[in-house]
């Protein structure tokens, strides 16, 4: 379904790899691209499911034809709870399930592949050191970071050459659990952030699009979903 060769994990590190791709397309597809999948899931169609990949791509398409599927499906018929609920309620709702659906194949990887123990341990802890979808759309993960990071600039986190490397491991050290909005992946000092004035969220410049040169010239940043939302019937 995802128009490439199938691909089929055989180490922990690459079905962790897999995992990581599909990941990162349904944080997408929940985030950055909100409004495009919102309007994909249209109720009057059939049932519809979120698809993941590893090359980090999204699709809403109709659940596979085979009995049984050469994967485990994702949750079926997400389009018909679309207009029943809140936006952000739906969100968290498909989030969840999508959530689900990642360990389902990750596990079915392990399970086909004949991971022991100790293998599927090591998978599974891999894979709780990263936040959940669910966490990373409704902003949990912010939440349970055990501090902000102290910037001067209260919309961007400018990249900069630290005088010393002890201020550099130190800035990791204390900023590391913040998360970006759209890719979840941890704070580093020498990466570009901007931080949205309206959920408060901080997201990779490069993961909304956005330089530190045009960053300079925007007065109230609104990130990809805040500045999506409107009032639905």
């Amino acid at each position: 379904m995802d128009g490439g060769a199938p691909y089929n994990p055989r180490t922990v590190e690459e079905v962790f790899r897999d995992f990581k791709g599909r990941r990162a397309g349904l944080i997408k597809a929940l985030t950055t691209d909100v409004e495009e999948f919102y309007q994909q899931c249209d109720p009057e169609k059939e049932n519809l499911c979120l698809y993941g990949f590893p090359s980090e791509q999204w699709e809403v398409n109709l659940p596979a034809e085979e009995v049984p599927p050469e994967l485990p499906e994702p949750a079926l018929g997400i389009n018909f709870a679309r207009d029943g609920m809140q936006e952000k309620d739906w969100l968290s709702l498909v989030a969840v399930h999508s959530d689900v659906w990642l360990l389902s194949v990750a596990f079915y990887f392990g399970a086909r592949f004949g991971f022991d123990k100790t293998d599927r341990k090591r998978l599974f802890n891999m894979i709780n050191d990263l936040p959940t979808i669910f966490e990373v759309v409704t902003g949990t993960a912010k939440k349970q970071r055990s501090s902000e990071p102290q910037i001067k600039n209260t919309k961007a986190v400018q990249s900069k050459d630290e005088e010393e490397e002890g201020l550099e491991e130190e800035d990791e050290e204390e900023h590391g659990e913040t998360l970006c909005g759209a890719c979840g992946e941890n704070y580093a000092s020498d990466e570009f952030w901007i931080c949205c004035d309206i959920c408060e969220k901080w997201f990779h410049g490069k993961c909304v699009k956005i330089t530190p040169a045009r960053a300079e010239h925007i007065k109230q940043y609104k990130c990809p979903s805040c500045s999506n939302k409107r009032i639905r019937p």
